[in-house]
């Protein structure tokens, strides 16, 4: 085995979608595309595939018609650094789409994403289960995480 790469199935907005997706977050380039041809089932010229790298995970992204389309069983999950990521990246995904509790946006094109704080994973698997269960609660009560209140739910304030 070589590698596994993750695979978006787009109505016809994948080009879009991924100019989307690699222009907010950092580290990402497109690496390739496809046309379709005259004989494939695409109109001819317009963007079979798109393969793409976001903070050095790789993307194939297709064109594949109207019957594929995005669950919530699958999402990408992003932990950010500081508040201001999460800030910016919320208010960015969730233009045209919707929000959830926990962090959770769906964008415009019906990809859901998770938008977390990198810190939750101390906290959660952390050796305090009782401010683990803290922190998991508060996130619970949120939309868009709050790194400020996740860490004093760990503290226990």
């Amino acid at each position: 085995m070589r590698e596994i790469v993750t695979h978006l199935a787009f109505d016809n907005q994948a080009e879009e979608a991924v100019r989307f997706y690699t222009s907010l977050i950092p580290n990402s380039r497109i690496t390739g595309i496809t046309h379709f041809r005259a004989d494939e089932p695409g109109p001819e010229g317009t963007v079979r595939t798109i393969r793409f790298e976001m903070l050095g995970q790789k993307f194939l992204a297709v064109n594949g018609g109207p019957h594929f389309t995005f669950t919530e069983g699958v999402s990408l999950l992003v932990a950010c650094d500081t508040q201001a990521e999460i800030d910016e990246l919320w208010e960015r995904l969730r233009a045209g789409g919707t929000t959830q509790p926990c962090g959770w946006v769906t964008d415009r094109y019906g990809l859901s994403w998770q938008i977390t704080a990198a810190v939750e994973d101390a906290y959660l698997y952390g050796p305090d289960p009782e401010a683990a269960q803290r922190v998991v609660s508060a996130i619970y009560r949120m939309t868009k995480i709050d790194i400020a209140e996740i860490e004093r739910a760990y503290r226990g304030e």
